[in-house]
């Protein structure tokens, strides 16, 4: 295979003086304040074209891809070379080798963006099937490069799911296609001794959420035969499957009547058994504890709350009613497992949330475990917006007399 090409004839875009200190740390992206904008207008540019990034004293700062109409005006690409299917191929075998290391089964997020130095790209693997999900203009420019490579690394079926919302953010249209072998209705997952079925083009994401994995692991420790568990915000059932297969009483809640049938196969399919509930979450939590319905556990993993900074403050409010929903069905010595995937919620604003929660519901908590994603969703230490989740397992008793 080729060396990837130099990138020496590419348009420049210079960096405002002293705004190049956050990108030597590390950090991969550089906002459009940031853009000496009169020297290097970023008008100048396409939505993905590629571009040298130079300091305002002519330090070669790496190639990166622009997009003018984003705060996020570029994001370097760790390399001073041009991102072909050569590149690409090496920075994802290079992924590949961690995630073979570490798991013995082929079910996993094989890139993680920044993470893994390929910003505004994820792939999580399926056995032979590879997904793909592009969230940038620049990555979607090297589309075709992305099916190449991923083909070199020995994909049959490799699948473009890039459905998310962010994409309208960046200008991209919203598709899911097979960019090699046959669209599937449905992706298998191998998580420890359960076998899970996703719907692939309507699932949430690319179909599974592996940052959860590890925690999902975790949660057999806190349970007993019998125990009465709620999984809210179930989808299709990965959180409630892990509890029955430890012999609890399951009951699945979801707005989506597609998830909870799913839940049902995927019970069934590991000849386990669960209830399910449609309903909006808290609304029910609601109903349930009018109704005096109790549990021992309570799992909690809402979708992100606040997707932007401007809307912590709301979010914040939600995860305080909804803990505190959650803490009043809770049975003296249950546990509650409360998550959050928004990266701007840190986890000392959740940790709070739960404690004013706490007071509201008149009940004592007590932190054993703070998770967070698991191995195949690796931080990257210079940028902080790479670790995102949280998970809170904890006791909770009736408050102290």
């Amino acid at each position: 295979m080729p060396e990837p090409a130099e990138a020496d004839h590419l348009p420049v875009l210079r960096l405002k003086r002293d705004e190049d200190r956050r990108l030597i740390a590390g950090h991969l992206w550089v906002f459009s304040n940031e853009v000496d904008t009169r020297e290097t207008p970023l008008t100048r540019f396409e939505p993905g074209a590629l571009a040298r990034v130079l300091a305002h004293n002519d330090r070669d700062l790496g190639v990166a891809y622009v997009n003018p109409h984003s705060l996020i005006s570029a994001r370097l690409l760790e390399t001073r070379r041009l991102p072909d299917t050569a590149w690409l191929t090496a920075r994802l075998r290079g992924a590949l080798h961690l995630r073979e290391r570490l798991f013995g089964a082929p079910y996993y997020r094989l890139a993680h963006g920044e993470s893994d130095a390929l910003p505004g790209l994820i792939v999580d693997r399926y056995g032979e099937y590879a997904v793909a999900q592009i969230g940038t203009c620049g990555m979607e420019r090297l589309k075709s490069s992305i099916a190449a490579a991923l083909a070199e690394l020995g994909f049959e079926t490799i699948l473009f799911k890039n459905d998310a919302a962010a994409r309208e953010l960046e200008g991209l249209p919203s598709y899911v296609e097979a960019a090699r072998g046959a669209m599937p209705a449905h992706l298998e997952v191998v998580e420890g001794a359960l076998r899970f079925e996703i719907p692939f083009a309507a699932g949430q994401k690319t179909g599974w959420f592996f940052d959860q994995s590890a925690n999902r692991a975790a949660l057999g420790r806190f349970l007993k035969p019998g125990d009465r568990v709620l999984d809210a915000f179930s989808y299709v059932g990965a959180w409630g499957v892990r509890a029955a297969s430890a012999g609890a009483r399951v009951t699945c809640l979801d707005s989506s009547q597609s998830a909870l049938e799913a839940a049902l196969a995927n019970a069934r399919r590991n000849a386990l058994t669960l209830d399910t509930h449609r309903g909006d979450a808290f609304e029910e939590l609601e109903r349930l504890a009018a109704q005096g319905a109790r549990f021992e556990t309570i799992v909690l993993d809402p979708p992100a709350f606040a997707k932007r900074r401007k809307e912590l403050p709301k979010a914040l409010a939600a995860y305080k009613r909804l803990n505190q929903l959650a803490l009043q069905l809770l049975m003296p010595e249950g546990t509650l497992v409360s998550c959050s995937c928004s990266y701007h919620v840190s986890a000392e604003d959740l940790e709070q949330a739960i404690a004013r929660a706490a007071r509201s519901a008149g009940r004592r908590v007590q932190i054993l475990m703070l998770g967070g994603q698991a191995v195949d969703h690796p931080v990257h230490p210079a940028i902080p917006e790479t670790r995102y989740l949280k998970a809170y397992f904890c006791r909770v008793s009736d408050g102290l007399k």
